[in-house]
């Protein structure tokens, strides 16, 4: 053995570590979030049904990227890559688009956690939505721009305080939940709504919880990236399921647990994040406070790391010639300057954005989960293209599991982007019309022409969507 295998050897984790791994990418601020969205939403029942459509959905998502990343190892370059192979260029370009517009979403949706976490201390905050908290968060977004420009990475020591942030304060919320739970309330809540006992009733309550479910899954395809970390390669398929199992557990133990605490109507009013106020109800101002800290030192955390990954997804892109070419220029501290200025350029739209919206957090977490649901929705038909076609079949192979998981993966994000409703599909259409210029520039830069034929249509759908959902706004057939 050499030494590069001794290190490469050494370098290989567990299936414990994996599976500690997988959970900590998936565990993110939305778990904070979870008692309030549910409880304007449905009771006992309507939650149960919920989490178990998200969790097998997610999971056959999950193996849907674990599956890609084995099968086709070489599409390395993020998950727009795999819609790109699947469906051409353009189709490519709007997933890569909107992943990345979903993670700006997803980052504002942070500023607006932070402020409605700390409005406990500065009531001019209010919910992230006043005039003094888009400009707190303004200034958050460009410093964080700055120090990012200026070398600042990622490091160790600020994922272990996120992770630690966001672990405890959950753990503590539970145990101390899980005591004060009464078989009373927590019965009380078990029809959502007008008390309807009818299924229909309690099904479109369900729905209503879709997207906040889709934005605690997000990050689900990093998953897949540990498997390169494994001791064993048959540990990755057993870490995926322990490590998601865990974290839908961690979910569902919040959200039902909470029910057995405060009865529905008085979840639906609490401010956010709601964990805060549930444990308050149960331990006094102390457990509001304990709770907020956590927030706010997992959710700065969380932010770093999301602002990289948003500047990458149209770095990496541009490097391969699917981006302009100005997005893949990097500074002396090797920082993607345009896409990083691009990404904050969005960010500090989406806060303006919030001056107009009638419940900011809601409708931030809202638009970042329907926005990651084309892009889920293309990995997910490219494992079914792959079973029908049988490429990477061609030594036989388990494409028969492989069809089954793509095929209710595809099916589960064609019932979320149904679930979300019109309303987000043509807020989408909105951003994916506008980022066309990004792609027509691209193009323009190689010599080649702009769209097919099959591609003038699709684009000519998305521009109808955007007018439709311009003419709506303005007419308040949608409000935001």
């Amino acid at each position: 053995m050499t030494a590069t295998d001794a290190t490469t050897k050494d370098s290989k984790v567990s299936l414990p570590t994996l599976t500690a791994m997988v959970v900590g990418s998936m565990i993110g601020s939305g778990v904070f979030l979870l008692p309030r969205r549910f409880g304007v939403e449905t009771g006992v029942v309507g939650a149960i049904i919920a989490w178990t459509i998200a969790g097998s959905g997610m999971l056959m998502l999950a193996f849907v990227f674990q599956r890609l990343a084995n099968r086709k190892p070489d599409l390395d370059a993020g998950i727009y890559a795999y819609a790109k192979a699947g469906f051409g260029d353009y189709v490519g370009f709007n997933s890569a688009f909107g992943f990345w517009a979903s993670a700006c979403a997803g980052n504002t949706s942070y500023w607006v956690v932070i402020m409605t976490t700390t409005s406990a201390l500065f009531p001019a905050l209010g919910a992230g939505d006043t005039v003094v908290a888009v400009l707190a968060s303004s200034v958050g977004v460009w410093l964080f721009c700055y120090l990012i420009l200026r070398g600042v990475k990622e490091a160790a020591v600020i994922n272990r305080i996120a992770t630690v942030a966001k672990v405890v304060p959950i753990f503590v919320f539970i145990v101390i939940a899980a005591i004060a739970f009464e078989a009373e309330v927590f019965t009380d809540n078990l029809w959502g709504g007008d008390g309807s006992y009818s299924w229909n009733s309690v099904f479109e309550q369900a729905k209503g919880t879709m997207l906040i479910t889709v934005f605690v899954f997000l990050g689900i395809e990093g998953a897949s990236v540990y498997s390169r970390f494994a001791r064993k390669r048959e540990d990755v398929g057993r870490a995926t399921v322990i490590g998601f199992l865990s974290v839908l557990s961690v979910f569902a133990l919040v959200t039902l647990l909470s029910y057995g605490v405060l009865p529905q109507q008085e979840l639906a009013a609490v401010d956010q994040p709601s964990m805060a106020s549930v444990l308050e109800s149960v331990v006094g101002h102390w457990g509001s406070i304990f709770i907020r800290v956590g927030v706010v030192l997992s959710v700065l955390g969380a932010y770093l790391a999301w602002t990289l990954m948003a500047a990458e997804i149209l770095y990496i892109p541009a490097k391969a010639d699917d981006m302009p070419r100005f997005l893949g220029r990097t500074n002396s501290n090797g920082a993607p300057v345009a896409a990083l200025v691009l990404a904050g350029i969005l960010i500090q739209l989406l806060l303006v954005l919030l001056l107009f919206t009638a419940e900011a957090l809601d409708f931030m977490l809202d638009l970042t989960a329907a926005l990651s649901l084309i892009p889920y929705l293309l990995a997910a038909a490219y494992a079914v293209k792959l079973t029908m076609t049988r490429e990477t079949y061609e030594n036989g192979g388990a494409w028969r599991s492989d069809a089954v998981v793509s095929g209710i993966a595809t099916f589960y994000t064609l019932f979320l982007i149904y679930a979300a409703g019109l309303d987000k599909l043509l807020l989408s259409c909105i951003l994916y019309a506008a980022g066309a210029a990004l792609y027509v520039i691209a193009r323009r830069e190689r010599g080649l022409r702009v769209f097919t034929r099959a591609e003038a249509v699709l684009f000519g759908v998305i521009v109808v969507g955007a007018v439709a959902g311009i003419v709506s706004l303005v007419t308040g057939a949608i409000t935001i």
